[in-house]
């Protein structure tokens, strides 16, 4: 399924014009030019999730589920509610040659996960605006007409718990999805060492899909934990990040 894109004018022929032209070339199954458009759109700075969901349905063609699975993310973060995204992106998984085990939970960060995972950025942000807004509406008008009962006082201090709560999480995604750099191999096949160099005692081979976070580089490597926690330096050919 590919998703529509209106954008402005953009190097000779309007961005909208060439997402149509790819979208054109994806319905005649020209995979390969609908995907050069597509990444032209990108190289000139438009980010959308209807463009990286495109995207990734044209690597999934072309035979690179490893890039599927890197756009489909991409679109997920933008577009966390999308249910075509969603659905390709759990079909591209299945895919997957590695999986890894023995995964270690942190309950804390598993439930600030959960809480946020539903919401883009954007919906977080504007949801703990509202809040605050009605926080101080509510508190104005107190003042102002003087109330003091107890009934007010219960309702600031229930609103200000969720204007906290909600500028926690706001923070908390912040910081994972665009503080931390988050990557995916996207080679078929990469080994991941104990240092950063191929000298090094080879911790455990991974394939395309499998989702990290980066610690550190150095030179062309990345020091990466994979979700089950374990490290390792990875060469950064094999990898993309998110």
């Amino acid at each position: 399924m590919l998703i529509s894109l209106f954008a402005a004018p953009t190097f000779g022929i309007s961005a909208d014009s060439l997402f149509s032209r790819a979208n054109s070339h994806y319905q005649n199954k020209d995979y390969g030019k609908a995907l050069d458009d597509y990444l032209k759109l990108e190289d000139n700075g438009f980010e959308s999730a209807p463009l990286y969901f495109n995207i990734g349905n044209c690597y999934f063609k072309e035979g690179k589920p490893g890039y599927a699975i890197l756009y489909y993310l991409r679109a997920q973060r933008l577009d966390p509610f999308d249910e075509d995204i969603e659905t390709n992106l759990q079909f591209a998984r299945q895919f997957m040659p590695t999986r890894l085990e023995g995964v270690q939970i942190n309950p804390v960060s598993t439930f600030m996960e959960t809480l946020v995972e539903p919401f883009s950025l954007n919906g977080l942000a504007w949801i703990a605006s509202v809040l605050f807004i009605l926080f101080l509406l509510l508190w104005s008008a107190k003042i102002y007409f003087g109330i003091d009962n107890t009934g007010s006082k219960i309702g600031l201090y229930i609103l200000l718990s969720f204007v906290v709560v909600s500028s926690a999480l706001t923070t908390y995604k912040y910081r994972t999805d665009y503080l931390i750099d988050k990557g995916v191999i996207v080679a078929d096949e990469a080994r991941i060492y104990s240092g950063p160099g191929e000298g090094n005692d080879i911790e455990f081979v991974g394939g395309f899909g499998l989702e990290f976070e980066v610690e550190n580089e150095s030179g062309e490597y990345y020091l990466v934990t994979f979700e089950n926690k374990r490290k390792g330096w990875i060469n950064k050919e094999y990898v993309e990040i998110i």
